[in-house]
């Protein structure tokens, strides 16, 4: 069981330094949340993890936090300049998992996920890959990033003539602005019975209150100032929702996604502690059907397919 927020830690070590981590994490477990989610790329230089090392640290500070907390990295990216330091081989998922338990200094990741698809491995290998990792105790469970519906469907299909449980998670980009999930990976995970683990809740920032604060944080980069000249006058209405409702944007933003049924904890990554303690505001956030009319409005549901094109 997981905390119906999860902590992201990708800006742990390149925006936030160690100390302000620890303090995070450990407001965290005050705050009932179980749940944190790195990757082996974290962190800022290729190879490194360093993500990895600061949660690995904070953990060997109280030998007590481990066992509190379900944690979660990924295997996929580039580790290295070598042809077999990425992606999914085998030889690269035995050794990224033995890595980063090494930097988690941990003997176990309680979810173990595939930062990407990558179609060019075989299921075969992959399975049997994670399968030598489950039966050697170093991980529980498998989970997916990244991955389109179909993927989530061969994927299951493909463990279950290994009898293996398949995967019990996805992490996709979710949130009120990009619902393209809604056409068939939401249905895939539903059918498969597979988590849906959100991340960018406020894409990038965009939802988060930005025509009055552009100049903070994340929020002035060209990526967002860029979507916020093409989405004017759709982030003028949301804001203006935001403040007919009495609630600040990213709040507001987070209790949408936690009001929808299919997600089972979306990924806040907060850089200061400040910004942990704002986000449980939105568990106090309820919306009327009339609200939520009003945001299908402003932000069309994609629609399941094939009904969303076809009759």
């Amino acid at each position: 069981m997981v905390s119906r927020l999860c902590v992201g830690t990708m800006n742990f070590g390149s925006f936030t330094s160690e100390k302000e981590s620890f303090e995070i994490m450990n407001r965290a477990i005050e705050f009932g949340i179980n749940f944190f989610d790195t990757a082996n790329v974290y962190g800022g230089k290729k190879g490194e993890g360093i993500t990895e090392k600061i949660i690995g640290r904070w953990l060997e500070e109280n030998s007590e936090r481990r066992d509190k907390i379900v944690l979660a990295s990924k295997v996929y990216g580039a580790m290295g300049d070598g042809i077999n330091e990425k992606y999914l081989s085998a030889y690269h998922i035995k050794k990224a998992c033995e890595d980063s338990l090494k930097r988690l200094k941990t003997d176990h990741i309680d979810l173990y996920q595939m930062h990407h698809i990558h179609r060019d491995t075989p299921w075969d290998e992959i399975w049997q890959a994670m399968e030598q990792l489950i039966r050697e105790g170093k991980t529980i469970y498998v989970g997916s990033s990244n991955f389109a519906g179909w993927d989530v469907a061969t994927a299951n299909e493909e463990a279950r003539k290994r009898n293996m449980l398949g995967l019990i998670s996805e992490q996709s980009k979710y949130n009120l602005f990009n619902r393209k999930i809604e056409r068939e990976m939401i249905p895939a995970c539903k059918y498969y019975g597979v988590g849906i683990i959100p991340w960018s809740p406020l894409e990038g920032g965009l939802l988060s209150g930005v025509i009055k604060g552009l100049n903070e944080g994340r929020r002035n980069s060209e990526e967002i100032i860029n979507k916020l000249k093409n989405n004017r006058e759709q982030i003028e209405k949301w804001e203006i929702f935001c403040d007919e409702l009495g609630e600040e944007p990213a709040n507001t933003a987070l209790a949408w996604l936690l009001s929808k049924p299919c997600v089972t904890s979306p990924i806040i990554g907060p850089r200061t502690i400040q910004q942990l303690e704002a986000s449980q505001r939105a568990f106090t956030i309820n919306f009327s059907e009339e609200s939520l009319s009003k945001l299908d409005a402003i932000f069309p549901s994609a629609g399941e397919s094939p009904q969303y094109y076809a009759w």
